[in-house]
């Protein structure tokens, strides 16, 4: 019986042994993930949100992010991640970044760049800034975006200014520029683009454009130098008006977001090559 068992016992080491030479040899994985999907980003001040779904794949071990200034040019590494988010905090206002992301599994093998076309320019934001009733305090009462600053309503760098008039609050613009009510938003970020219509209408004999100032709401301003700005009202007094604001560096783009971006090309061009 002890001769048995030591037959089978060596029997059983070497069938082990060969079993584990085969794990080494035979089973490496060469298969990369797939691309993720459902990339999208989320703009900030100087600073960039980039968000996808996780793969299904049971090895994935991880995610690459890159960027590049064209879809379909060289895309250079700038971050990993095990999550499904990552955040691009070298992103600079007034510079438009397209983002593609790859998956890597534990034996290294990385996926091709997704699909997706995800761009976004940041632009600067303001909060709790506050101007006053231009009847009352006209040095104090107009905004100027480009320069973050609080003006004189006259002022020709004016691109809004506040009005109280007779308990009625109003914002208003210039003639040369255009606004309009985007309606109830819970914060700054929830109106992701400037429409292309629907402006407030300069009235016959009028120089300004206006409406009704409501807490709450966020308001699309179209400037007289084709930039695109958004204010959402905070607060009202009868002396002054509280607000969030975010502002398009570049003339004539009509992203104001945070909001999803992303946009899946048809027939499009590949993105080229990976750089790391």
């Amino acid at each position: 019986m002890k001769i048995l068992k030591r037959i089978l016992l060596s029997t059983l080491i070497g069938g082990i042994i060969f079993l584990n030479g085969c794990d080494v040899n035979s089973f490496h994985d060469n298969t990369p993930p797939s691309p993720p999907k459902n990339v999208y980003s989320v703009t900030g001040d100087n600073r960039i949100d980039i968000f996808w779904d996780y793969n299904t794949e049971s090895d994935v071990a991880g995610y690459n992010i890159y960027y590049s200034y064209t879809y379909d040019g060289k895309y250079t590494l700038i971050g990993s991640t095990q999550n499904n988010s990552y955040v691009d905090n070298g992103a600079k206002n007034g510079v438009t970044y397209y983002y593609a992301v790859t998956a890597y599994d534990y034996d290294g093998n990385e996926s091709e760049l997704s699909k997706d076309e995800v761009y976004d320019t940041p632009r600067p934001e303001g909060l709790n800034q506050t101007i006053f009733d231009y009847l009352r305090f006209p040095n104090n009462s107009g905004y100027d975006f480009s320069q973050y600053l609080v003006l004189p309503f006259d002022d020709k760098s004016a691109d809004f200014f506040f009005e109280n008039y007779n308990g009625q609050f109003f914002i208003n613009v210039w003639d040369d520029s255009d606004i309009q009510d985007m309606g109830a938003t819970r914060d700054i970020w929830d109106i992701s683009y400037a429409p292309s219509g629907g402006w407030i209408p300069l009235k016959q004999g009028e120089n300004i454009k206006y409406t009704p100032a409501i807490v709450g709401h966020t308001y699309v301003v179209w400037t007289w130098d084709n930039h695109y700005a958004k204010v959402r009202i905070k607060n009202i007094t009868n002396e002054r008006m509280v607000f969030d604001w975010a502002y398009q560096l570049v003339e004539g783009n009509r992203e104001l977001k945070r909001g999803n971006t992303s946009e899946v090309r048809k027939s499009i061009p590949d993105k080229v090559e990976k750089q790391y």
